[in-house]
């Protein structure tokens, strides 16, 4: 059977304003994390006091085979190394 891909899919009656999406909500597949907030997701906790918590984190400084990319400012390996330019090293990803 041939298809006629120039045809409309939907009538008019069946397509939904954006209006009517927007109070719908979130799709029941969704989740509740934005694009940008699903690398760093955070969770409510309920009102506990964590003012007494201390967190013990090392920050370890910037080692010989590594550099820091004058456009991103992220510390790379050297491996990832693409260029020197007067204000410092560039990175492959930032020079791509």
């Amino acid at each position: 059977m041939a298809t006629d891909y120039d045809a409309p899919r939907k009538t008019e009656e069946d397509a939904e304003s954006i209006e009517a999406l927007k109070e719908r909500g979130p799709a029941k597949g969704s989740s509740g994390l934005d694009s940008e907030d699903a690398d760093n997701p955070s969770f409510a906790i309920g009102g506990t006091d964590l003012s007494g918590v201390e967190l013990d984190i090392v920050v370890l400084p910037q080692q010989d085979d590594e550099f820091t990319c004058v456009s991103c400012f992220l510390v790379r390996h050297r491996s990832q190394l693409d260029h020197e330019t007067d204000l410092g090293p560039v990175c492959a990803e930032c020079s791509a």
